[in-house]
């Protein structure tokens, strides 16, 4: 019998994994020539079938909401929603996998956003943490054989980054939506996530229609796997260990990510921008475990 903490590691693992495969499936559909809101409308539109499908008639939720929880659920989706637009495009730009690292930021970017607009104190950990990021992203910067990695993807997946930390930030703070329960705000973050294809397409009178059934499988495998089956496994894993051990297995989004970058898709690794991704990797993680540091040593100081 897997006890408690054993499958929460699991279910982290998996939901990591999972949503590190969005490249997998995404450069494939742009190779067939299709464009990114097309890839994106078709990524939510089949992830909010499939996973009503399963919310009303195999788990038979309700999908009733309180009246004030629509706007701010709206909001949420378009937030949710750009910033998985905002990494789809930068991925056009620069190495899915130097994307996806530069997107695990996000943690330190919610610390700030709590301490400008909701007074949560800053400490020194976050800034160092901010630092160690910041150097790696400049070491991200130069490419192979020191070319330079394009500004506008790398500006582009900090864009993401920080459309996905008001997204978190949001989730954390709005009122009108804590009542809501998880996998419905799932499903309702999809759902009007997918508005935004559908305006960008003009009301999908642009969509692409994807003619082969290898491109329907990667629209259908980006749907299922880093979409319904990430935002399931994270929320069993965050119920069953907690956030912080949730959030540290999710440093192997970009890690998953840069793998099939390099093995798919000749994607390049040099040592710098290798020891970039560590810095980024080592400063979030610093940041995530710093109350577990902080109790260790206290501990150690009461036994002394």
């Amino acid at each position: 019998m897997i006890n408690r903490n054993k499958k929460g590691i699991i279910y982290g693992t998996l939901a990591a994994i999972s949503y590190g495969t969005n490249p997998l499936f995404a450069l494939y559909l742009y190779t067939g020539g299709i464009g990114v809101n097309s890839v994106l409308f078709y990524r939510y539109a089949i992830a909010v079938l499939l996973y009503g499908f399963w919310l009303k008639l195999i788990n038979k939720k309700t999908l009733k909401i309180p009246r004030e929880s629509i706007l701010p659920l709206f909001i949420l989706g378009l937030l949710f929603s750009g910033s998985s637009l905002a990494l789809f495009v930068s991925f056009k730009y620069i190495d899915a996998g130097v994307a996806c690292t530069i997107l695990f930021i996000y943690p330190i970017l919610v610390a700030f956003i709590m301490h400008i607009f909701f007074n949560e104190k800053i400490n020194k950990t976050t800034v160092f943490s901010l630092i160690l990021t910041t150097i790696g992203i400049m070491l991200l910067y130069k490419g192979p054989n020191n070319t330079t990695i394009n500004p506008k993807g790398m500006l582009i997946v900090l864009l993401s980054a920080l459309l996905y930390a008001l997204y978190i930030t949001g989730v954390k703070n709005i009122k009108s939506i804590k009542h809501v329960k998880s996998d419905v705000l799932s499903f309702y973050v999809m759902l009007f996530g997918l508005l935004l294809y559908v305006l960008n397409l003009k009301f999908c009178t642009e969509l692409q229609i994807i003619n082969s059934p290898f491109l329907w499988a990667c629209a259908i495998g980006l749907a299922i796997i880093p979409t319904i089956i990430s935002i399931e496994t994270i929320t069993l894993s965050i119920k069953l260990i907690g956030a912080t051990k949730t959030a540290l297995l999710g440093s192997l989004e970009p890690i998953t990510a840069l793998f099939f970058g390099i093995t798919l898709f000749n994607q390049h690794l040099n040592f710098r921008i290798f020891l970039g991704i560590i810095l980024i990797l080592f400063g979030v993680s610093l940041t995530i475990l710093r109350q577990k540091i902080k109790a260790y040593f206290n501990n150690i100081d009461k036994k002394n």
